[in-house]
């Protein structure tokens, strides 16, 4: 009877040259998707898995949900390959969100990247070890299998040094502690369609939700920071707050470091304000009688509003901004609450097209040129493991 080595090379041997498992793991989810093709791969599978760790978790794929209990994400993986069973991959390509400040491209997976993202897991607690005991479970079942990292910090590692700098004692810069900036995989989705010149602001806003300011095709700030939680107002993280809280909350409530970080990345953003979800559906649906819903609405508005007017100062003006994420791409309320105002900018919306979820949603005499751009994460993992492993052959 073969060892179980063996039978992984076996395995590994009938595969396929272009099918790819590109596996995309959250804080409580883990989304997949499979490729088919080379040079311009095509999606035949796609799912997530929800809630993981919870009562309520479940897979869902885009015909069906099915409630299952997944205690986490390797649990999660495990019934994913059974499910799969009868694909075979040549490659398993991982968005990893934090790669620190080694990992600037996508590299195949090996025990030191392991060994590396351990030591710096304390930097995204909240998705590095997920990723980390995927890629491990994936090396002992089949060592012989390719695994890529595409990392979310990697789009913004050129940015301008002034903008990688924390406004703290220098020493920590040496640890690594830095602005790196996330969504990275998104923006270079993003970047890569037509038209995407000239001074540009994306807009990520989903239940996470950043900004990045891009000129002629260059990084040149982003609005997360030394980790996922700071910048906009998200879901349920806070985004940019008074560090002072710190210290106050201490004094008064006794609150540890754990528990600060459990409210800044769980129960704040529209969350906190509204007390009732996390959810800008359900906001906007009850803003009418619910003050709470309307002024969470209100405040993640104003506050990507701000972010826009600083980010095309930074820019010296501004030629095109995107909206995507799951808010950004099928929102018009938001998007035209978030525009409100910014016609000294030169954005003026086109408000038949912008309630369309049209791809352009500006006035054809709009000095700056307001899109909707449905982001694909998973598309740019699976360019990126052929580039890797067939040297961009078709």
């Amino acid at each position: 009877m073969p060892t179980a080595s063996r039978q992984a090379d076996d395995d590994l041997a009938k595969r396929t040259e272009n099918v790819v498992l590109v596996l995309n793991a959250g804080s409580s989810s883990l989304r997949f998707a499979v490729f088919e093709g080379n040079a311009m791969p095509h999606r035949i599978f796609s799912g997530k898995f929800d809630r993981i760790g919870s009562a309520k978790s479940a897979l869902m794929t885009p015909t069906e949900r099915t409630e299952m209990p997944v205690a986490n994400h390797v649990a999660a993986l495990e019934h994913l390959l059974n499910q799969l069973a009868a694909k075979e991959f040549c490659a398993v390509g991982h968005r990893v969100v934090h790669g620190g400040a080694n990992y600037r491209h996508p590299q195949r997976v090996d025990g030191a990247m392991l060994t590396e993202l351990r030591r710096i897991s304390a930097f995204d607690p909240e998705h590095l070890p997920a990723a980390i005991a995927l890629m491990a479970v994936l090396a002992a079942k089949f060592p012989h299998l390719p695994q890529i990292a595409c990392f979310d910090t990697a789009f913004h590692s050129a940015m301008p040094r002034v903008a990688k700098l924390l406004p703290i004692p220098r020493r920590y810069e040496a640890q690594g502690v830095q602005r790196y900036g996330f969504h990275g995989l998104s923006y270079e989705y993003l970047m890569s369609q037509p038209g995407m010149h000239g001074r540009v602001i994306l807009a990520h806003l989903g239940n996470g939700a950043s900004m990045a300011a891009v000129r002629d095709g260059q990084p040149v700030d982003t609005s997360m920071a030394f980790t996922p939680t700071a910048g906009l107002m998200m879901g349920r993280r806070s985004g940019d707050i008074d560090p002072g809280l710190i210290a106050f909350l201490a004094r008064s409530e006794q609150m540890t470091a754990a528990r600060f970080t459990q409210m800044v990345n769980h129960e704040s953003g529209l969350l906190g304000v509204s007390e009732t979800s996390s959810d800008m559906r359900d906001l906007l649906a009850h803003e009418s009688a619910d003050v709470r819903a309307a002024e969470a609405v209100a405040l993640f508005c104003y506050l990507a509003k701000k972010w826009i007017g600083a980010y095309a100062a930074a820019l010296g003006g501004l030629d095109t901004l995107v909206f995507t994420g799951g808010i950004g791409e099928n929102m018009p309320a938001i998007r035209g609450r978030i525009c409100d105002g910014l016609e000294f900018l030169g954005i003026e919306l086109d408000e038949q097209q912008n309630a369309a979820n049209a791809s352009v949603i500006s006035r054809a005499a709009s000095r700056v040129a307001v899109r909707v751009i449905r982001t694909d994460e998973e598309i740019v993992i699976a360019r990126s493991v052929h580039l890797l492993e067939h040297g961009g052959r078709a």
